[in-house]
């Protein structure tokens, strides 16, 4: 299962997963999105199906997984892929709304997609739940702003959570620190950065592979923290 699979890192990791012969649920807003995706998977669109959701509603997130559980009822991993930001962002800037948005993507919306699918994995005594971070989720930094910082830190916490109480049953999970990666979310930023700095930043597969490390350890290893950044001098 992989949220935000529409674009950027979430698609990425739901081709990686399809290409290695994973059954892939693809949740995402829109379903044009979603489509593009699996006309992107080739031989491998078979494997996967998409589930139109807003997943900082639990209510919707509640009928996505009854949906995907009927389809396939044992559920491997879970891929938390989705985020959002917003160009206005600093404290002198930023709406109540607009700060309550993201964290309802940002946080809200992995927590009630890792709710809805952990009765399957306890189920079974096994699962990887792998919630992509962001280095802002580790150290503050002004340029993602107050609003996705605060989400992602709590992301953080939450992941660590997710293997103290659930590790003991069988199921992991794992966090992933990005840092710059050539998404479309660089275009909310206040300054959206150039194609040439774009080449040098970390690409989405770049993360989709640290998922797959994640996902194909054994299950007696948890990768518990990943921080990936472009190379320097790049």
């Amino acid at each position: 299962m992989v949220t935000g699979a529409g674009s950027g890192v979430g698609r990425a990791c739901a081709l990686r997963l399809a290409a290695a012969g994973w059954r892939v649920a693809l949740v995402g807003r829109r379903a044009t999105a979603l489509r593009q995706t699996i006309a992107a998977a080739g031989p491998a669109r078979a494997r996967l199906s998409f589930h139109p959701c807003d997943i900082a509603d639990p209510a919707a997130v509640a009928t996505m997984a009854a949906a995907v559980l009927r389809r396939w009822p044992r559920v491997d991993a879970l891929v938390n892929a989705a985020g959002t930001n917003v160009p206005r962002r600093s404290l002198r800037e930023l709406s109540a709304e607009d700060y309550h948005r993201l964290i309802g993507t940002n946080l809200h919306g992995a927590y009630h997609c890792l709710q809805a699918f952990l009765p399957a994995m306890r189920r079974v005594r096994s699962g990887t739940i792998v919630n992509i971070v962001s280095d802002a989720g580790l150290h503050a930094n002004a340029k993602a702003g107050a609003a996705y910082v605060a989400s992602k830190f709590a992301l953080t916490g939450l992941t660590q959570s997710v293997n103290l109480e659930e590790g003991p049953g069988g199921i992991r999970a794992c966090a992933i620190f990005p840092g710059d990666i050539n998404t479309p979310l660089l275009r909310q930023r206040p300054v959206p950065p150039p194609a040439s700095a774009r080449r040098h930043m970390l690409q989405p597969a770049d993360v989709a592979e640290c998922v797959w490390l994640a996902l194909s350890l054994p299950a007696r290893a948890v990768v518990e923290q990943l921080v990936i950044r472009p190379r320097a001098g790049r």
